[in-house]
């Protein structure tokens, strides 16, 4: 025989020797709270739940960054947690009825002093890219800014690498910004490198950050001007009769001069700072 309420079940169990043994279990109802994400938050919700209020249902204590990351919604794109009008942090414990709401990074948004969960990274930005970006890692070293790459990084050493360089994480995998070290970090939108980096230089405000050709794009390092006569045996043969500026990466050894690939970056780089201009 069974019975149950909210609290309790008791189950009866008949022996073959006429007694009767009654457990009772417990049991905890589950509580509910309602969460409501702004902006582009709902990039990482399924379709059924966007731009509606998500009943959260939880059994035990939870904090409430540990509810936000459940639901899909990686820490790194959080700003500003609201319970009514008190913001909360990451930490706090989220109780049944409650109704929070949750918004994104906004450029164009200020919000009242220690309602941010996150400041701003420092200056000058540096990123971190998983292994599946290494186009998108060239493109922001050609513009000069400080991007580790490498194929063989896994998510634990990306994660450690930001951590300890004060990096930015930039990846399409959202399960790495989850992760509990991870400060600041970026799920990129598109697959596709020309739209991701509009995105990152939207995001970061870069475009009055470009230092474009300082970086050596196989590996990240500064490259250095070089006399031509100590890379005479490194240039093809065109290269040593019309060209006299060269710059070198010492670590890898690669020599850069100012050539067609030279003016068709020239040419992105132009696009680039005239898609961000103001009013543009």
């Amino acid at each position: 025989m069974y019975s149950s309420d909210s609290e309790a079940c008791s189950v009866s169990i008949s022996l073959l020797s006429n007694h009767t043994l009654t457990y009772k279990v417990y049991f905890t109802m589950p509580h509910v709270a309602t969460i409501t994400f702004h902006g582009n938050l709902q990039d990482f919700l399924r379709p059924a739940v966007k731009r509606v209020p998500v009943a959260y249902t939880f059994a035990e204590t939870q904090s409430v960054k540990d509810a936000i990351e459940a639901i899909g919604v990686p820490h790194t794109e959080v700003a500003v947690i609201l319970r009514g009008e008190d913001p909360l942090n990451f930490f706090a414990r989220l109780n049944p009825g409650d109704e929070l709401h949750i918004y994104p990074h906004e450029q164009s948004r200020k919000w009242p002093e220690g309602y941010c969960l996150i400041e701003n990274p420092p200056r000058p930005y540096k990123f971190i890219l998983d292994v599946h970006l290494g186009t998108l890692a060239k493109a922001l070293r050609m513009l000069g800014f400080d991007t580790c790459y490498q194929k063989q990084f896994a998510d634990a050493e990306i994660a450690q690498i930001a951590r300890d360089q004060e990096r930015i994480v930039l990846t399409r995998d959202i399960g790495l910004l989850k992760q509990k070290i991870i400060k600041h970090g970026y799920w990129l939108r598109s697959q596709h490198t020309t739209e991701q980096l509009q995105e990152v230089i939207v995001r970061y405000k870069l475009q009055e950050q470009f230092e474009p050709f300082m970086r050596c794009l196989r590996c990240n390092t500064v490259v250095s001007a070089v006399p031509k006569e100590d890379v005479l045996d490194k240039l093809p043969p065109k290269t040593r009769l019309y060209f006299n500026e060269f710059y070198k990466c010492i670590p890898c050894d690669k020599v850069y001069w100012k050539g067609s690939h030279y003016e068709h970056m020239q040419q992105e780089i132009a696009k680039l700072l005239q898609k961000h201009e103001p009013g543009v």
